[in-house]
């Protein structure tokens, strides 16, 4: 495999990669912890301490979309960088991204995941979402390539 395409992700196409990579890396997080509040506020609320039980209860419910909120601001920093003209060069061993700012190579055995999604494909290293690639800049024989080639490192029993 080895081709090159040209693309330029929009803004809103960068927060959703973001939205989605975020809530994979962060899904323990984002359950645990609401749950952690809402059962310290029933517990408060239960003892008669109303004002903390009413605040944890609105922290449980408030911070699932206070964290999308944070990270999507952070984002918005990036995207005078990200949001320019690329070309990808993809191949067997991995791809580089090239802007007028930057050139950046990476090799597929870098990620220890790779999650294909009907719009992108994230990377993570470790648990952490570490980037994207969307399938829009892709042909369909180009999609079906790079499903292929993710396929196939998987470790053996995910699935």
């Amino acid at each position: 495999m080895d081709f090159t395409v040209r693309y330029e992700p929009s803004p809103d196409e960068v927060a959703r990669a973001l939205d989605q990579g975020l809530t994979r890396q962060l899904r323990t997080l984002y359950v645990a912890l609401p749950v952690a509040l809402a059962g310290a506020g029933v517990a408060c609320l239960l003892a008669g301490a109303v004002g903390l039980g009413v605040g944890l209860m609105v922290g449980a419910v408030a911070f699932p979309p206070a964290l999308k909120w944070t990270a999507r601001r952070m984002a918005r920093r990036q995207l005078a960088y990200i949001c320019v003209p690329t070309t990808l060069r993809v191949a067997d061993d991995g791809y580089a991204c090239v802007t007028d700012q930057s050139t950046t190579t990476v090799q597929w055995s870098m990620f220890t995941r790779i999650d294909g999604t009907p719009e992108f494909w994230l990377f993570f290293i470790g648990n952490q979402w570490s980037g994207f690639l969307p399938r829009r800049a892709f042909d369909g024989e180009q999609q079906a390539a790079l499903d292929g080639l993710f396929a196939a490192r998987e470790p053996a029993g995910r699935g």
